[in-house]
């Protein structure tokens, strides 16, 4: 009975882990040197982020934008609200724009749902963050 009970834990853990890595994707905080209206602002969004007020969230981001539109962490919070709420065209846009902020940010540029715009932006190199990685 115990060799039984021993192979099926053993048969659920092999199948546990055999299955797709889900990666969360966190929204991103302001960089040093923000004002620190437009950082609490930030801030605030991703509170609203994080509790799935998808549609307050979208609405603080937009007011983030329009108070700083060269923050390239507001563009790529935003873009994930509006994968959310399912505006893809939006979302790519914001994608992009985040991504054309800050050339060098390695969460930006690596992040799976920018990846889904590869092929319009040209990108070749799948990220470490993919769920399977090539």
């Amino acid at each position: 009975m115990r060799r039984i009970l021993w192979a099926l834990v053993a048969v659920v853990a092999v199948i546990g882990c055999a299955g797709p890595r889900k990666v969360e994707v966190r929204p991103l905080h302001a960089p040093a040197g923000t004002s620190a209206a437009v950082s609490q602002q930030l801030e605030q969004g991703n509170r609203l982020l994080t509790q799935e007020d998808w549609a307050g969230a979208r609405q603080i981001y937009l007011d983030t934008i329009q108070a700083d539109p060269t923050l390239a962490e507001a563009h790529y919070n935003l873009a994930l609200v509006l994968d959310k709420l399912g505006d893809k065209a939006d979302a790519r846009k914001h994608y992009v724009a985040a991504a054309n902020l800050a050339p060098g940010n390695k969460v930006i540029w690596d992040a799976p749902p920018l990846r889904k715009y590869d092929s319009e932006l040209g990108l070749s190199k799948k990220s470490w963050m993919d769920a399977n990685p090539k």
